[in-house]
Formats: structure tokens, sequence, C-alpha cells
């Protein structure tokens, strides 16, 4: 069995859809489906099981063997709004319950792939992962970083593999149920269809009109880095998955109009509820990752804005 924690969310369910590509449908799907209509983006994928959130914590607090023959673990879930501020929350699900699943794992030599995030450089414009570059600006970062940090006192020591990621601005299917936190590409879509305009914000931290810059990656491109750890299980660390080069929310914006066909492109006063916790620029570096073995190509946003506004003109539920 493959566990995929956060299964039924956006990562986690083309991980599940990635497993089944492969062959594999022994997946456990560990969530919280009170949002059921997370269910769409399983419901072109098999899978063995499903544990709610609550219910596999307990399972791994009592100490007790786990009802199945686990060979490797896919740790997506986490709460992922950057804007909530319980830390208790955060805390409870980004560290603790990471915290206790990566002790089970360790116990039972269970290969362990979680989850981090860019979000713990904070503002910076440094994104080599050591510590000095690490300063997080909310409790969500905050929360990921406490976890990036444990796995470094127990990783040297381990006798399975512990292999984090720290993910870059992530975009493609089955981000739907992300709200506000869904990519900028599918707030895009939306405006595109409804208004045949997009919308950026204005210029903020030096940078004019639209010209922040993030490195956006393709969801298949994160999916084919988790499965290629799970493939390569003496492969451990922390590493950065972006594409390795930023591109402008200008960039983004005129792919979605030209893909469209029409549409303006409009801006709107940077927000103050996020004045102090915004990343202007993100840019993975990917020589840990290129170091590992990892050396395939990854999806321009030319060729992944289009793909991307396709399905979700064909799938229709936006």
């Amino acid at each position: 069995m493959i566990i995929v924690t956060g299964g039924a969310g956006f990562i986690g369910s083309n991980i599940v859809k990635g497993l089944n590509l492969k062959g594999r449908t022994d997946i456990i799907v560990v969530d919280d489906m009170e949002d059921g209509h997370k269910c769409f983006n399983l419901a072109d994928c098999v899978i063995a099981d499903y544990v709610h959130f609550e219910d596999f914590l307990f399972m791994l607090q009592s100490g007790e063997p786990l009802p199945w023959e686990i060979d490797a673990v896919s740790h997506q879930g986490a709460c992922t709004d950057t804007t909530e501020w319980d830390g208790e929350y955060m805390m409870r699900v980004n560290f603790e319950f990471s915290k206790h699943l990566l002790n089970h794992c360790l116990k039972q030599n269970i290969p362990f792939v979680y989850a981090s995030s860019a979000s713990v450089y904070g503002a910076g414009t440094d994104f080599r992962i050591t510590a000095e570059t690490e300063k997080p600006i909310n409790v969500y970062a905050w929360s990921k970083l406490v976890f990036d940090q444990y796995v470094r006192r127990v990783i040297d020591g381990a006798s399975s593999q512990i292999a984090g990621l720290r993910y870059f601005n992530v975009y493609g299917p089955n981000e739907y149920h992300k709200a506000g936190m869904a990519s900028v590409m599918l707030h895009f879509y939306r405006q595109l269809r409804d208004a045949n305009q997009v919308r950026l914000f204005s210029g903020c931290d030096g940078y004019s009109d639209g010209e922040q810059r993030r490195d956006f990656i393709h969801v298949d491109d994160v999916v084919k880095v988790n499965l290629w750890l799970l493939d390569n299980p003496d492969k451990s660390g922390i590493f950065n998955l972006g594409t390795g080069g930023s591109r402008t929310f200008n960039d983004v914006a005129k792919a979605a109009v030209g893909w469209n066909g029409s549409g303006d492109i409009s801006y709107i006063p940077f927000p103050d509820s996020l004045q102090g916790s915004y990343q202007s620029f993100t840019e993975a570096d990917i020589t840990g990752l290129q170091a590992a073995g990892y050396n395939d190509d990854f999806i321009a946003i030319e060729q992944g804005v289009p793909m991307y506004l396709d399905f979700l003109k064909t799938n229709g539920r936006p």
C-alpha cells in the first residue's frame, strides 16, 4: 500500500492519478472531506481505502501498528491557507501530524516523501536551502519551517528515505476547492470568462505594475518529481521544487489573454492585508535536486498555461 495524505486535494489527487498511470491502485487516501467538492478530484482515480485525517492521526498517536503493509508515504496533507493565523490549528495540522507520521515511518523503515513550501524563504531573494535564507513571514510558512528543522535533526541517522520538497508556485488541474489560495491561472480563467479581462496587483516592493516575479511550476512536473523520489528511495534531503526560473505576472497574464484570443490587463491597488506578508519574488535554486539526479525539463508557462486553461474550459467546473 501507498499512503497519500491530502490525497483528495490539489497536489495529492494528481499524485494519486500519477500512481494510477503507473499501475498502482493500492492507495490509501488520508484527507478531510468536509468539503465534498473534493470528490471530483478523485472521480477518475482508483484507490483502495479512505481514512479521515483525525482518525489517521489517532491511529498514529496510539502507537499501534497500522492495519496495512505500507510501501511508502506521500505526505501532501496540510493547511495551505497563508492567510490563516490560528497558530494552534496550523501547528496541529502541519507540524504535529507530520511529526507523528514521520516517526512512524522511521520506526517501520518506510520511505517518506513530504511537501514543504517555498514560503519558508519569506520576502527574501535568496532561495538556497540554508538556515540563513529561511525567514517566514506568516504562521503557515513557520509551521512548514519548523517541520523542516525537525527533519534536519533526524535525517542523518535515518535508515529509510526522508525527502522534503519545497514547492514554489504550483498550478494545474484540481485546485477548484482552494478558493483564494488557488493559482493566478485559475483566477485569470474566471476573469476572462466573466469580464474578458485579467486583474493584477499594482506595483509593490520596488516592482512595477504586474512585474512581481514568481517561479511557476505545473503540477504535472511536481508529480513527476514526487514519483521519481518514490522510485529512488536512496534519495534523501530537502529540495526546492520549482522550474529554476522566475516569470512575471504580466507574462502569465499575456499567456492567458493569448489563449483566450482577446482580453484586457488591468491593475488593482495592492491590498493592505498583504503588506509585509507577500512574496514579490521567488525563484527556486534547484541545484540540490539536480545533484540528486533529477534533470528532466520543466514545462514553461507558454505551454503550461494554455494546457491548463484548455483543461478548465473542457472540464467545465470552475
